[in-house]
């Protein structure tokens, strides 16, 4: 077995790399870490070690948006974060709500597409 810390980032091929920035900034406070070149950057959510890595390169901006096998990634909300609040300020930054229902009662659940259209479960 190989020992790590857990997965390390996500890189999301994005068409519009500043509207981006401001989306999951906004949204999800991530902050910018550092830029690999004039189109890629990489995204830390404070307080963690996560990463998302917003990648705008010119030959690859095409398949912004597109599923290729995973089919969304997720955010824990904190328990002082109310779900409604949250899917107001994702409208407010160009995401939108794809679905929302409860996994059993009292744990809510919400899918929502960012700016390209990647889905994104809270």
């Amino acid at each position: 077995m190989i020992e790590t810390e857990g997965l390390t980032h996500i890189n999301l091929v994005v068409s519009d790399l500043e509207r981006s920035l401001r989306f999951y900034g906004s949204v999800f406070g991530m902050q910018e870490m550092f830029r690999d070149g004039p189109n890629m950057v990489f995204l830390r959510t404070p307080g963690s070690r996560d990463t998302i890595t917003l990648d705008a390169r010119p030959d690859r901006r095409e398949s912004a948006g597109r599923e290729g096998g995973v089919s969304h990634f997720g955010f824990r909300l904190t328990q002082d974060q109310s779900l409604d609040d949250a899917l107001v300020e994702i409208a407010a930054a160009g995401g939108r709500v794809i679905e929302r229902g409860e996994r059993s009662p009292g744990v809510p659940f919400a899918y929502v597409n960012d700016p390209d259209g990647y889905v994104i479960e809270l």
